[in-house]
């Protein structure tokens, strides 16, 4: 049994609180919102993200950082990227000894354009950290709750590493862990994907079917391969789980809150009505900024990228960024 403690007590961090828990480890969820920790403790519910669930009821729910983090083992962070920094400057002061530091969101940077395990060892002091590994692929929130089938991989650079976290998540029943030692292409894989779930949800939201659909997935890989290993990652894992399984999932499920609000950005409206109608944060837009950023600063083509910037964040409409697509010069696939 290991002490684990979850940091962010949204659907993911409790999806995965309640698979930590089946697998007998001792679960903390640490959280900014006391009605929310409240409502996990005594009722054992989290109904603004994940309504009808019911969570274990060894799960214990803290709002004192520091308490949430006494003798901890493993610190999972499952917090949006955008206060990443933030949540990790508060670890690094209430944390007394070195720990595995894990992490299940998903997000790139703007402007620094960095991965969550770099600003991991930007935040926290170098004797606290054990190792770090990603725990990414496809998986929803909403289905591991209901205890369904679903495959991920334990990615870092320190195989070993990798491997005592795919035992502590692994659960016979119903939640398989691989191991990666290519956290670079982990780590973008399960960030670019959310670009490409964005567009494929606004060509839903213009009317567009499945030939389109595939066309954008095919496509969208590519640009995720070539943007990815540029920077170092294996262009093998980009055909993985946490690569195509990612992507195949986030653009085609109702589940993914970033082919969500792509699809009410297709139907007409702006990015501002959609984020504030969206309980979730929509990962895929910061990594949108992101990666445009970056693709232009290293000279990288990244057609469906760039379209998808444009519309969220240049107000062009949907459709004429398509026509552009489509008018394209011809080339080889």
């Amino acid at each position: 049994m290991c002490t684990i403690t979850v940091i962010g007590a949204g659907s993911w961090g409790s999806g995965l609180s309640l698979l930590l828990s089946d697998n007998k480890h001792q679960v903390r969820v640490y959280d900014l919102d006391m009605d929310l920790i409240n409502e996990i403790n005594n009722k054992h519910t989290n109904e603004r993200y994940l309504p009808g669930a019911k969570l274990p009821t060894n799960i214990i729910g803290y709002t004192n950082l520091q308490e949430a983090l006494n003798n901890t083992e493993v610190i999972l962070t499952v917090v949006p990227t955008k206060v990443i920094r933030k949540a990790l400057k508060s670890i690094n002061k209430a944390l007394d000894h070195q720990v595995i530091f894990v992490n299940a969101s998903k997000g790139i940077e703007p402007h620094t354009f960095k991965r969550v395990s770099e600003i991991v060892f930007e935040e926290i002091d170098k004797d606290k950290i054990r190792g770090f590994v990603a725990l990414t692929g496809p998986s929803h929130a909403e289905e591991v709750i209901k205890r369904q089938l679903t495959v991920v991989s334990a990615s870092s650079d320190n195989i070993e590493l990798a491997k005592r976290i795919q035992v502590l998540f692994n659960n016979d029943e119903y939640f398989r862990v691989y191991t990666l030692n290519d956290l670079i292409g982990a780590e973008l894989g399960g960030s670019l994907k959310n670009i490409i779930a964005l567009a494929a949800g606004i060509l839903a939201g213009l009317g567009y079917g499945d030939n389109a659909k595939a066309a954008l997935i095919t496509r969208g890989l590519a640009e995720m391969k070539r943007l990815a290993v540029k920077v170092g990652a294996k262009e093998e894992t980009l055909f993985g789980l946490t690569g195509i399984g990612d992507l195949i999932v986030t653009a085609t499920s109702l589940h993914s809150r970033n082919y969500q609000a792509g699809l009410k950005i297709g139907s007409g409206k702006n990015l501002k009505e959609t984020l504030s109608s969206m309980t979730m944060v929509v990962e895929g837009v910061r990594s949108c900024e992101a990666a445009y950023q970056l693709a232009n600063e290293l000279d990288i083509e990244m057609p469906i990228t760039f379209a998808v910037y444009d519309v969220i964040f240049n107000e062009k409409e949907p459709k004429e960024v398509i026509k552009e697509l489509m008018q394209r010069n011809l080339k080889h696939e």
